[in-house]
């Protein structure tokens, strides 16, 4: 596992709540929890590795945590940030286990230049990202939906991405990846949107009776 994605922690067994998370930030550390099939681990990590290593991070990429002898490896699911000041304030972990399937969310990456945009299509991104069910080794950093071939008024479709083996969709497979619109449809579309917005509401019974 590359250095990047493996931090060092340690146990935080006291002095818990707000005051104590206040004391640990103005030490340039950071209180963070790992969550999993047993009680949640309680541990602090130096803010100064965190940050400069978190951009490598991802919900999909797997994490190797050291705390003292041992050893966790779990996926990143959240962190609460100051953004006045730029602070992370606290990391959510959630620890895998090696051999049992995971449940998680995996962007979807487009790939190709679209044959309708050469004609003067919009390729429009419907679906962002996908549910998915695999083995940890198995977990892709991303789902590529190639839509290269993608033709004005052309969709693609869950069921047309590629996907890894070992991986499981639990996303509904009719549902659209993207789509490439002409001009005239796109900015119909817009002009409706905003005719629905400008429109009257419809008066009420009392109003009505009022008149």
């Amino acid at each position: 596992m590359s250095d990047n994605k493996s931090l060092k922690a340690e146990l935080r067994t006291e002095d818990f709540g707000s005051a104590g998370a206040r004391r640990l930030l103005r030490a340039k550390r950071i209180p963070a929890v790992i969550y999993g099939k047993n009680a949640p681990v309680h541990i602090i990590l130096d803010s100064r590795e965190f940050t400069n290593k978190m951009r490598h991070f991802s919900e999909t990429a797997l994490l190797k945590i050291t705390v003292g002898k041992k050893q966790y490896e779990c996926l990143m699911k959240d962190y609460q940030e100051n953004l006045m000041i730029g602070e992370i304030k606290h990391v959510d972990f959630f620890e895998v286990t090696r051999g049992q399937a995971l449940r998680t969310l995996v962007s979807i990456l487009l790939k190709g230049n679209p044959v309708g945009t050469k004609e003067g299509g919009v390729l429009d991104q419907v679906m962002h990202e996908v549910e998915i069910e695999c083995l940890p080794k198995d977990l892709p950093a991303a789902l590529e939906a190639d839509v290269s071939a993608l033709k004005i008024n052309q969709s693609l479709h869950l069921k047309d991405v590629v996907i890894p083996a070992g991986v499981k969709v639990l996303d509904d497979l009719s549902k659209t990846v993207a789509s490439v619109k002409g001009v005239k449809a796109e900015t119909a579309a817009v002009v409706e949107e905003v005719v629905e917005a400008a429109a009257p509401a419809e008066p009420t019974m009392d109003a009505k009776a009022k008149k």
